[in-house]
């Protein structure tokens, strides 16, 4: 049932690449909640496959020109009352992000909570060098390690009737900045219905 289940979710996110939208229906959600989350795929975003059953839709957005590296943009979905608080969630990634000046990224981040289509989100935005994130199940080391020391992280966290939905962005500044408007139209587009 879970291969069912999680081969729809893949077949869902792969519809993105030909209706740039996609609705989600993770298996592991409680059915006292009807509806689902909608959302608009940004043009040249490259959907990429989800190398775990926690990620509900993962990209690719392409480096800006003198960048070394990709941003990827990954949405999660652990279940309904799973993946933590927001504020624990928030720690974590600015945990993530290390200072050149050894301060805490706490005292750096812009940290909003605003609404989307009747659902509250809480938005995270630090710079810094980055040193979080779990390795892609099955990603072979890199033989010359990326500087990640000028990253950006956005993150979202949106909370919705079947549970929250976290949004994770990271990437070089300069990439991250390019895709601005991109992300912030991504953001605006998750509805639940």
């Amino acid at each position: 049932m879970k291969t069912i289940i999680l081969l729809l979710a893949i077949a869902l996110v792969c519809s993105a690449c030909s209706k740039n939208s996609v609705a989600t229906a993770p298996g592991n959600q409680a059915a006292k909640a009807t509806g689902e989350l909608h959302y608009s795929v940004p043009e040249g975003w490259q959907v990429e496959r989800p190398n775990s059953n926690m990620r509900v839709a993962q990209y690719k957005l392409p480096k800006a020109d003198g960048d070394n590296a990709d941003a990827e943009l990954v949405l999660y979905y652990f279940g309904q009352g799973q993946g933590g608080s927001a504020q624990a969630n928030i720690d974590r990634w600015l945990n993530q992000m290390q200072q050149p000046d050894g301060s805490s990224s706490k005292e750096k981040a812009k940290i909003e909570t605003l609404t989307v289509n009747s659902m509250p989100v809480t938005t995270v935005d630090v710079l810094g060098k980055y040193n979080g994130g779990m390795a892609s199940p099955g990603a072979a080391p890199s033989a010359t390690p990326l500087d990640m020391s000028n990253y950006r992280l956005r993150a979202a966290i949106i909370e919705t009737p079947k549970g929250s939905y976290f949004v994770k962005l990271t990437g070089p500044q300069k990439t991250v900045s390019h895709w601005e408007q991109a992300y912030t139209d991504y953001i605006n587009s998750f509805e639940f219905k």
